[in-house]
């Protein structure tokens, strides 16, 4: 009987920390902008840090944010591979009060 007992008890607990766990996971997400791994996609994805920052998808946040302008801090990215494909995207795709991401080469 006291098995039983230790059992439910576990059985009870652990239901009910999965079910603050999924409520947290809720109530906390953060949305993420679908425009930063769509840039980070064009970028050349070495992770080399030659840009300033700690790799391809910081530099991509900051170029959709609007901290970095400058595409040619990325010492590996190639105009045509890289920086264009991102400017095209960009202008496609706005920001959403309908403003532009200025970036530049």
């Amino acid at each position: 009987m006291t098995i039983l007992w230790a059992a439910l008890i576990l059985l009870g607990l652990g239901l009910a920390l999965g079910l603050g766990l999924a409520i947290a996971a809720k109530i906390l997400l953060v949305k993420e902008d679908e425009r930063i791994e769509e840039v980070a996609k064009r970028l050349p994805n070495y992770n080399c840090g030659s840009c300033g920052f700690a790799g391809c998808h910081d530099m991509a946040e900051a170029i959709v944010t609007g901290a970095e302008t400058n595409l040619k801090k990325c010492k590996p990215g190639k105009e045509d591979i890289n920086f264009k494909p991102i400017l095209e995207y960009l202008d496609a795709h706005p920001n959403a009060d309908g403003s532009k991401v200025k970036a530049h080469l």
